[in-house]
């Protein structure tokens, strides 16, 4: 509030109710300027000068507050950011199972529009979460036909390269599967590799686990299987 109380001063203008909302408007702006659009001040501005109650003066203000405002960076660049992504199939018989990309010898695999990825599908809604864009699903829709049995990897690098465009690299990625078999230690490593070079990283920033859950739920019958991941995107 310091600039606006500088520039009441120097008016020698008593705080009127409208004044306030529009002072106020102003350090909200300030604080939240990642999200808040631009045109919301001037909307309020334009509603005090429309106002009978309202006076040259207190316009005036308003427009100075604007102005400093708009001479202030809009979005700030964010040192790193973080995401989190989740992911959950179907298991049915006679489908493969693709988990990392690694076909996994299973008798069940994903029912799902693309090749049902779930590890891959986590880790892209994870680094588009962290950028603040629309989830796969809204850039990859399972009614659209051209993704039907897409391979994972192909989203992985659109997210990859959205993440890249936005000045970005992946500090570390963790990564939970759930399923209650098969046993996925012997295809970590296969998973591990097919995953550094997806997302350009090396093996020291990306970690795998795998739980079962305990014979409980769909997850704990072998009729389901679920992935979490959390990323951290660092500033190039």
């Amino acid at each position: 509030m310091r600039e606006a109380r500088l520039l009441l001063i120097d008016a020698d203008i008593k705080i009127t109710p409208s004044l306030r909302t529009a002072i106020a408007i102003h350090q909200f702006r300030r604080q939240q300027r990642r999200r808040a659009p631009r045109t919301g001040l001037r909307r309020v501005i334009t509603a005090e000068e429309n106002s009978s109650t309202s006076s040259s003066s207190e316009v005036s203000i308003a427009h100075e507050l604007e102005r400093g405002d708009a001479a202030v960076q809009e979005v700030p660049v964010l040192p790193f950011r973080i995401g989190h992504g989740f992911d959950l199939h179907r298991l049915e018989p006679g489908l493969p199972l693709i988990i990392g990309g690694v076909n996994i010898p299973h008798d069940r695999g994903c029912e799902a529009h693309s090749d049902g990825d779930v590890l891959l599908h986590c880790i892209v809604d994870a680094i588009l979460g962290a950028l603040g864009l629309p989830d796969i699903g809204m850039l990859f829709p399972d009614n659209d036909p051209k993704w039907r049995g897409a391979a994972s990897c192909v989203f992985v690098r659109e997210a990859v390269r959205r993440m890249k465009e936005m000045g970005y690299t992946l500090g570390n990625l963790d990564a939970t599967i759930i399923l209650q078999r098969p046993k996925l230690s012997p295809h970590k490593p296969a998973i591990l590799a097919n995953l550094c070079d997806l997302l350009e990283a090396d093996q020291s920033v990306i970690n795998i686990k795998a739980k079962t859950h305990e014979k409980v739920d769909s997850l704990g019958e072998n009729r389901s299987i679920a992935a979490h991941t959390v990323v951290l995107l660092m500033r190039k």
